[in-house]
């Protein structure tokens, strides 16, 4: 089947053409031809199988005719985070380049002056975070009462995320007599209840079971010790050993953990970039951008990043942190092996994490082998330093300082914190000499065992 046998429009299938697409994915040759009868559907698909297409399309024929009214939207899709729903205007921008329609994106992080003056002169698609939309409506300068068609997205995301309420707020604004699109991945009590409460006679459309992990990507985990300083330099003999490393996206449960890898990794010269939500939007995009371009092969990220985000030829995924979730494993190394491609997902794995893992195998219904290679901790004490600090600040003041001293030397690791001798070695005890060898020795090892392009210039290192 092509997309031409779905019933797109002629302007529709010539956009679609151009990006160089001839054969629709199985969740859009299913889904499309009930969109466009005006069917409600409930679609059941994993990350990664087009799913976004699977309703632009069918939207952008359907806007076709009519017009929009000022601060009535036509249209409304809901999206978990800030970058998806970026994601969608994108997909909109691309596939509705021929026609005149006005898309506006309602997020946080951006101005409310500019997103009202958007509103005032007519939205046909109106793409929002569940936050940011609410806040429009209770200011008055939104109105849903002309919604034909709503569109909630990865509807188990937004459970995760506590959403749900705010969904439910949103589906009693907009007109009971109106079509609805709703799309997840796994279908927990509480999303099934969601939908039977809201979907009227839906067409289910499910192109694989929940939570399975896409075929072609190659799993593994590597045994860890549990301190994190064990985890970074495991992390860096896998980035500088994984074959066929083209980028990467490294994951974290916290975002505090981002940000010490983060450092950590530009400490140790590679090029990598930063995504949690903690960061403003501008960072946050320029972020996705820089690792899009393929300026920055790395991405260290929390799980704001983990769903739907569309980064062509991720080559690989580490786990630093086993995901607490298991359908948060599925969704992370969904990120690789898209479009049928080959991918690579590896997992650091503590005895602590035993469980989760367990927990992982039994969702996807096979086990995760070993990695195979010699991944044995101890030749690189670059790390050192940092393990340091982390083991001080969580047991206090040493035995025998004062406290107003162990200050002293806190702030001097903050103010020195990118120098290549760490404060620690600075303010060691006198008979620090006799012990192993620091951890300056190992340093310009580090940079020589990587390849090129995970370096940044010199000049740009921390």
């Amino acid at each position: 089947m092509s997309f031409s046998d779905l019933g797109l429009s002629e302007k529709v299938l010539a956009a679609v053409a151009a990006t160089g697409y001839t054969k629709p994915t199985p969740i859009q040759e299913q889904a499309i031809p009930h969109v466009l009868a005006r069917r409600d559907v409930l679609g059941i698909a994993q990350t990664g199988t087009g799913k976004t297409a699977a309703f632009v399309l069918p939207m952008l024929t359907l806007l076709e005719k009519g017009r929009a009214r000022a601060r009535m939207p036509r249209t409304l899709i809901l999206e978990p985070t800030r970058e998806l729903a970026a994601q969608v205007k994108e997909s909109f921008d691309r596939y509705g380049a021929g026609q005149k329609l006005n898309v506006a994106l309602l997020i946080g992080g951006v101005s409310f002056g500019d997103q009202d003056s958007k509103l005032t002169r007519g939205v046909d698609v109106l793409i929002a975070t569940p936050g940011r939309l609410l806040d429009h409506t209770e200011r008055g300068g939104l109105l849903l009462t002309g919604v034909e068609l709503l569109v909630i997205d990865e509807a188990d995301r937004m459970l995760d995320m506590g959403f749900i309420p705010d969904i439910e707020r949103i589906c009693k604004l907009v007109p009971f007599m109106r079509q609805t699109l709703f799309f997840t991945a796994t279908m927990p009590p509480e999303i099934r209840r969601v939908t039977e409460t809201f979907l009227h006679n839906p067409v289910k459309v499910e192109v694989s079971r929940p939570a399975t992990a896409a075929v072609t990507v190659a799993q593994s985990q590597v045994p860890a010790g549990r301190e994190p300083h064990e985890k970074r330099e495991l992390l860096r003999r896998l980035l500088r050993g994984a074959k066929d490393l083209k980028n990467a996206i490294i994951f974290c449960n916290r975002k505090r953990d981002v940000a010490v890898l983060h450092k950590s990794l530009q400490k140790h010269g590679f090029s990598v970039a930063a995504l949690h939500g903690d960061m403003d939007q501008p960072a946050r995009m320029a972020a996705l951008d820089q690792f899009r371009r393929g300026e920055l092969p790395l991405l260290v990220a929390s799980d704001v990043a983990a769903r739907g985000l569309d980064i062509p030829e991720v080559s690989h995924v580490f786990n630093f942190d086993v995901p607490h979730h298991p359908d948060d494993y599925v969704h992370r190394i969904g990120r690789t092996g898209r479009a049928g491609r080959a991918g690579t997902a590896i997992s650091i794995v503590t005895p602590l994490d035993q469980k989760s893992i367990a927990a992982i195998e039994k969702l996807i219904g096979q086990d995760i082998p070993r990695a195979e290679g010699d991944f044995t901790i101890g030749a690189d004490t670059s790390d050192d330093g940092d393990h340091r600090r982390e083991q001080r600040s969580r047991e206090g003041p040493r035995r025998g300082r004062k406290p107003q001293r162990e200050a002293r030397h806190g702030a001097g690791n903050r103010h020195h914190g990118t120098s290549t001798q760490s404060s620690a070695s600075r303010h060691a005890p006198r008979n620090e000499s006799r012990r192993a060898p620091r951890e300056t020795e190992a340093e310009p090892a580090d940079h020589s065992h990587l390849p090129a392009f995970l370096l940044r210039p010199v000049r740009d290192r921390v």
